[in-house]
């Protein structure tokens, strides 16, 4: 294909509409820009906010160091775009090139890139939630309203879900000298993430620096007094808790309800998408004009075995926009596939935690240098015989060759004949749970092969489990 050809087609485009006023979203606009594009754009939101970003929301937000409304992104190039801010998009024409919105506008695109990425999981209970002291922690008005509880000192916080926004949230408790308990349906924090093996030491780390960790429990029930107060928990294991604030940290929803009726391939699992980002439509076709990115797209990588990928991290979002907007301007022959690496970090209890690679998809992990005593290692994670990922605490410039050995597919366990290695390497079941549980929050995970195939979520069985108040144990008929 001739430049000539990309030339064409990018003459062709003149509307281009991004639902998802988010980092994926800002990333693609200015990705376009920087690539030449000089007809329109329109960002649609949800909220009322410019692009803003997120991992300060569970840190130095939670904090006090840094005011919700300091975390807007900066635009690096002049965007000269239409921003429809504080209005969600409801339905998408496909035959008509239409974006709806809530308010009955209507706009027509000639290429368009859904970036509506998640929200957070609701306690499931609409009484309970709405209760004054339950709290999540997703958008920016979360975090300055969750700023205010902890601000003002109460006698104990619950956080419910041990993955990454709760590990963080309990870590910001203790740094401002809170008490605070943390239930986890299973048996460690962090195991939707990172494993059994890899949460026995999260859970080591909680405990030492004062959480009040309560692994293989659930919460069955949040009452509050006759004024709507927070002010009881109820655990599956018959104890009560006395508490003034429940951040409810159940993992994430992805945004995808407004596209029913669209024709676009989706379901809970996000939207369904090729390696260069091109949407499915429901025929199991790759649409041209339709684009997907960050949070809510099901995208396949190469070195996993085919598997749709839904990948919720900051670098995702900016390298997968990247390379839409890329694909959005180019003829068939010049657009790239996507096939960056999932990476993602978390500082929690005076520790960095780095991985690279997909841990989910793993079956084995093993220490490879450093030690846990310390509080300084690396742990490689392999599914059958071939390094998939990798994890850093303390040690994150050891990652940059574990992701070369992800990317030459070496064999597991590595021989690296590290000077701060173990004698014997030593693999152990690396201790994933069962797919779908709610509790969980795996922040990249293999998803399945297609959208013929129902996720565990929507059978009625499965449901029970997914509910974050089954207690441990409970075994669906």
């Amino acid at each position: 294909m001739s430049s000539s050809d990309t030339e064409k087609t990018a003459s062709s485009v003149q509307r281009i509409i991004i639902v998802g006023a988010s980092l994926a979203g800002l990333s693609a606009a200015e990705a376009l820009r920087s690539e030449g594009f000089t007809g329109t754009i329109t960002v649609i939101g949800d909220e009322p906010y410019a692009p803003y970003d997120r991992p300060p929301l569970s840190k130095t937000v939670l904090t006090g160091l840094l005011p919700a409304e300091h975390t807007t992104l900066p635009q690096r190039v002049d965007l000269h775009a239409e921003w429809l801010l504080g209005v969600p998009a409801i339905g998408l024409a496909l035959e008509n090139r239409e974006v709806e919105l809530a308010d009955g506008r209507r706009f027509g695109f000639d290429r368009l890139l859904i970036a509506t990425g998640t929200r957070a999981r609701p306690w499931p209970d609409s009484a309970q939630a709405a209760l004054d002291g339950v709290c999540l922690l997703r958008t920016r008005d979360d975090a300055a309203k969750l700023r205010a509880r902890l601000a003002a000192g109460p006698k104990r916080v619950l956080v419910i879900g041990g993955g990454f926004i709760g590990s963080e949230v309990a870590s910001v408790c203790r740094e401002l000298d809170l008490t605070v308990t943390v239930t986890e349906r299973s048996s460690t924090p962090l195991i939707g993430a990172l494993g059994s093996a890899a949460g026995m030491f999260a859970g080591q780390l909680q405990c030492a620096h004062g959480v009040d960790l309560r692994c293989n429990v659930t919460i069955t029930a949040l009452e509050g007094d006759e004024n709507g107060r927070l002010r009881h928990a109820y655990l599956s294991d018959g104890d009560t808790l006395d508490i003034d604030v429940a951040v409810v940290a159940l993992g994430a929803v992805r945004n995808v309800e407004w596209l029913h009726d669209s024709g676009l391939a989706f379901d809970s699992r996000g939207i369904i998408c090729d390696s260069t980002c091109r949407a499915f439509n429901t025929n199991g076709m790759a649409t041209d004009n339709i684009f997907v990115a960050g949070d809510v797209a099901r995208w396949p990588h190469p070195l996993y075995e085919g598997e749709l990928l839904t990948v919720e991290h900051w670098g995702n979002s900016v390298e997968q926009a990247r390379t839409a907007a890329h694909n959005m301007m180019s003829a068939p022959a010049d657009r790239r596939a996507y096939e960056t690496l999932p990476a993602f970090w978390s500082r929690q209890f005076g520790v960095n935690l780095k991985t690279v690679g997909l841990p989910t998809f793993a079956d084995e992990v093993v220490l490879t240098q450093g030690s846990i005593a310390e509080r300084r290692l690396v742990a490689a994670y392999g599914h059958k015989g071939r390094i998939v990922a990798a994890l850093t605490v303390n040690m994150a410039r050891w990652l940059p060759a574990y992701k070369a050995m992800i990317e030459a597919r070496a064999p597991f366990p590595p021989v690296l004949h590290a000077p701060d290695g173990p004698a014997e390497l030593r693999p152990v079941p690396a201790g994933f749970p069962p797919r779908g549980q709610s509790t969980h929050s795996p922040i990249a995970t293999p998803t399945g092969p297609g959208p013929s195939i129902s996720p565990p979520e929507e059978s009625s069985t499965s449901a029970k489990v997914q509910d974050p108040r089954v207690p441990p144990g409970f075994q669906p008929k």
